[in-house]
């Protein structure tokens, strides 16, 4: 069924009615979304809540009075909505998930079977670059990839900096771990968030146990009172049944005490894996890349890679096969502040337009850029990047006395920027001889059609895919896993599901690269890389 039909009203309803519907949650980096589904998949209704972290202490942090303050107006605005749009009250759902912003850190100390602990120190997120030091340690130990922002590397950093709650660690999650412990009771996770917090060996769908005995070994010295096995939530994959909606729970999700207790839910994923759900990229030889506030791409491999690359981490799906993933922490908010600068200026001309119009205008001008973007340089590094060794960022346009300086190059030359980490990873996939069959874009970056994913076709040489398959994104993407603990076969097979119930009759617009965008993304990308001693130098003297 296509993803712009909706079920017949009194079918809706009597969905809503009987509970056969599935609630997915998704805590992404500036908005928390909830979108209710029926059997059919198709979206009921929706609900959102803004939010925005915090750079306290030199860390990038959200607390988590602001986690359940906007989880509670999220889930209260999808209750309103299903009464708007199908006159009925939600008070049971059929099977809940959460999905959140992967990776990070957040440590507890929480006595055996406690439904709730003591946090020891503010959610340390994704976005943090201040593991470099553990994360270099740990891929030398283990002979694998541990990007900085991984809670492993979080943890050690801990441990090296001597910080006074390591001892009292008892249980250490993600963002989406958390929620759904605070939810059902359960320290659970679905097995593609878990790959973002430790090593998983993909031929048991667990924690890898050499690993696990080799950091134990290597902070044995230290005298602390557990085991690294002893703090990690219990790794499940899609299909599971990862406890029950509790009393306290309900109240949690909502206070106003309509949802009852009793729900099951699904392995809490992270925004990988629901991105991978939300484009039907769960198969070997798929892949998809997400544009937002952040930009990653995720290949998932048809066998292990030949030697471990820093520009790639290994997580998973949520059924546990390997996945290679390019992720770059800075994505369109350099962007966005260029385009809040155009939209000032159109109100200052008396010509004031809404963002829709500001952004759909800057891209469509960068179509009409030279291919290489004039001979312009940019650098949309907000904050740091650890692919590229940068600690922190500074945004910078750079360009030579005989560039061209138009619109139509400065944006072409933007949207280039957004991509030109991803490329050095992607770059990085080519050269193990990875084959990708088929790649979807979705997020922010694609809603012009035809711009962005034109630019990322040249950037890739690869063909791209856009459609409504992830029209309502992660939150959809969670709610389809929560849907599949449901799934009357057996929920045996997480690709034949998607291929077959959720997906069939969805409709995509292919775009092949054009090879004029293929050799003007490759001039840049000399540019780019050749220039990165001027980011550094910003860095450093300023």
């Amino acid at each position: 069924m296509s993803h712009d039909q909706h079920p017949a009203p009194e079918a809706a309803r009597g969905a809503i009615t009987r509970g056969d519907t599935s609630l997915g949650i998704e805590l992404g980096s500036t908005r928390i979304k909830a979108v209710l589904i029926g059997p059919d998949h198709q979206p009921l209704a929706v609900g959102n809540h803004d939010w925005e972290n915090q750079f306290v202490d030199r860390l990038w942090t959200y607390s988590l009075e602001s986690v359940w303050s906007g989880i509670q107006e999220c889930v209260a605005a999808l209750i309103d909505d299903v009464r708007h749009r199908h006159g009925v009250p939600l008070t049971t759902v059929g099977s809940i998930g959460v999905s959140a912003m992967m990776h990070g850190y957040l440590a507890f100390a929480a006595e055996p079977g406690a439904a709730d602990g003591t946090l020891l120190t503010p959610f340390r997120t994704w976005r943090n670059t201040n593991t470099a030091a553990a994360a270099s340690q740990l891929s030398a130990l283990f002979g694998h990839n541990i990007p900085l922002r991984w809670s492993i590397a979080h943890l050690y950093q801990a441990v090296l900096d001597g910080e006074r709650h390591v001892p009292d660690i008892t249980f250490l999650t993600s963002l989406a771990g958390y929620v759904h412990w605070r939810l059902t009771g359960e320290r659970v996770i679905g097995v593609g968030d878990a790959s973002g917090v430790f090593p998983i060996d993909t031929t048991t769908g667990d924690y890898d146990a050499s690993m696990l005995a080799a950091f134990d070994g290597l902070v044995a010295d230290r005298g602390f009172p557990w085991k690294v096995t002893d703090l990690l939530p219990r790794v499940l994959t899609a299909g599971a049944v990862a406890g029950h909606l509790t009393a306290e729970g309900a109240a949690l999700l909502d206070p106003s005490g309509m949802i009852q207790p009793g729900a099951p839910l699904c392995p809490p994923e992270g925004d990988a894996g629901t991105g991978m759900v939300a484009t039907n990229s769960v198969a070997p030889r798929t892949g998809n890349v997400s544009a937002g506030t952040s930009i990653f791409a995720m290949v998932v491999l048809e066998h292990p890679l030949a030697a471990s690359h820093p520009e790639l981490d290994l997580v998973t799906t949520p059924s546990g096969d390997l996945v290679a993933m390019v992720h770059c922490n800075n994505g369109a908010s350099e962007l966005n502040a260029w385009a809040g600068l155009f939209g000032e200026f159109a109100t200052a001309l008396g010509a004031p337009a809404d963002s829709s119009t500001v952004f759909g205008t800057l891209f469509h001008a960068a179509l009409g850029g030279e291919a290489d973007g004039g001979g312009l340089l940019a650098y949309n590094f907000l904050s740091g990047e650890h692919n590229l060794g940068l600690d922190e960022g500074r945004p910078l346009v750079v360009r030579t006395p005989d560039s061209s300086l138009t619109l139509a190059n400065f944006m072409r030359t933007q949207l280039f920027a957004m991509l030109a980490t991803l490329r050095l990873g992607m770059d990085v996939l080519a050269g193990e001889d990875v084959a990708i069959d088929s790649l979807f874009g979705h997020g922010g970056f694609f809603k012009t059609r035809g711009v962005g994913q034109r630019i990322l076709a040249g950037a890739l040489n690869t063909a791209v895919s856009v459609g409504d398959l992830a029209a309502e994104g992660g939150a959809w993407g969670i709610a389809v896993l929560a849907a599949f603990t449901r799934d009357p076969a057996g929920a045996s097979d997480l690709g034949r599901y998607l291929g077959d119930t959720v997906f069939a009759g969805a409709e995509l617009e292919t775009v092949a690269p054009q090879q004029s965008d293929v050799d003007g993304f490759n001039r840049f990308m000399r540019r780019f890389t050749a220039g990165l001693a001027i980011e550094r130098a910003a860095v450093e003297n300023s």
